[in-house]
C-alpha cells in the first residue's frame, strides 16, 4: 500500500499513478484583469490620437488652419481702419515724413517728431560747456564746424541742466530726434534726452568725463549701428 492511501481505504481505488503533480497557483486576482482593460483602453486611445495627427498632417488641415490664422485683415475683405495723420495727438509721425505732410498743427499743438537722420549741414548745434574746463566748448564746436555741422550757441552750459556726468549729453526736442541721433554718434558714451522745444536745434552738452570726439571713421560706424533696423523674432509656430 502507498504511503499516501489512508488507512482502511483500498489502495487500488485512491492510489495515485503517474510522475507528474499539477502545480498549485494563486487564483488571478480582479485587480490585475482591471488594470490589464485599464491599459488596453489607454493604448487604443494613444493609437487612435496618433492616427488623427498623421491624417492631419497628410492632408493639411493643420496647415491650412495655420493660414487663416495668420491671415492679414486685408485678407478677409474687411477695411482696413484710415491711418491716423501724424501730427495728432497719441499718434508718432511717420519717420522721415515732412511736418507739412500731416496737416496744419493747431495752436499750441507740440510739434511733429522727425526721427529720420540729416545731413549734417542741415542740423543746428548749440554746445555748451558743463565742465569746469575752459574752452572746451569752442574747440569741440570748431570740430563739429569742420565736420559740416552749423553751429549757433557756444558757451557754458545753462544752470538748469547742472552737472553732467558722462561725456556728452544731447538735448533735442521732436523735432530734432534724427538730428540728435546724428549728433550722439559723434562721441562715445554719448546719451540723449527729449524736452520740449519747438524748433529742430539739438543741444550738445559737455559732460566732465569728455575727452575728445570720435574720429568721422569710428562716428561713421556709431551712426551705422545707431540707425540699423531691428529684425523681429517670432516664436516658433507663431505668425
Amino acid at each position: 500500500m502507498s504511503m499516501l492511501t489512508p488507512q482502511g481505504l483500498k489502495g487500488k481505488q485512491y492510489r495515485i499513478t503517474g510522475n507528474s503533480y499539477p502545480r498549485l497557483g494563486r487564483p488571478p486576482r480582479r485587480s490585475r484583469k482591471v488594470l490589464a482593460a485599464i491599459g488596453g483602453v489607454l493604448a487604443l486611445a494613444l493609437v487612435a490620437l496618433g492616427g488623427v495627427q498623421l491624417f492631419d498632417i497628410f492632408t493639411g488641415k493643420g496647415k491650412n488652419a495655420t493660414a487663416q490664422a495668420c491671415a492679414t485683415p486685408a485678407a478677409s475683405g474687411k477695411p482696413l481702419a484710415a491711418p491716423v495723420p501724424s501730427g495728432s495727438a497719441g499718434a508718432p509721425a511717420a519717420s522721415g515724413a515732412p511736418a507739412a505732410a500731416s496737416g496744419a498743427a493747431a495752436p499750441g499743438a507740440p510739434a511733429a517728431s522727425s526721427t529720420a537722420v540729416p545731413q549734417p549741414q542741415a542740423v543746428t548745434v548749440n554746445v555748451y560747456n558743463a565742465t569746469d574746463k575752459s574752452g572746451l566748448a569752442a574747440r569741440t564746436a570748431e570740430e563739429l564746424k569742420k565736420r559740416g555741422f552749423t553751429v549757433g550757441k557756444v558757451g557754458n552750459a545753462p544752470s538748469a541742466l547742472g552737472k553732467v556726468p558722462g561725456t556728452i549729453l544731447v538735448v533735442s526736442g521732436p523735432g530734432g530726434l534724427g538730428a540728435a541721433t546724428l549728433l550722439k554718434s559723434q562721441a562715445s558714451g554719448a546719451t540723449a534726452t527729449e524736452d520740449t522745444r519747438a524748433d529742430a536745434t539739438v543741444d550738445f552738452v559737455i559732460g566732465d568725463t569728455y575727452a575728445a570726439l570720435l574720429d568721422p571713421t569710428q562716428a561713421a560706424a556709431a551712426l551705422a549701428e545707431a540707425t540699423k533696423p531691428v529684425t523681429p523674432t517670432s516664436a516658433p509656430g507663431s505668425c
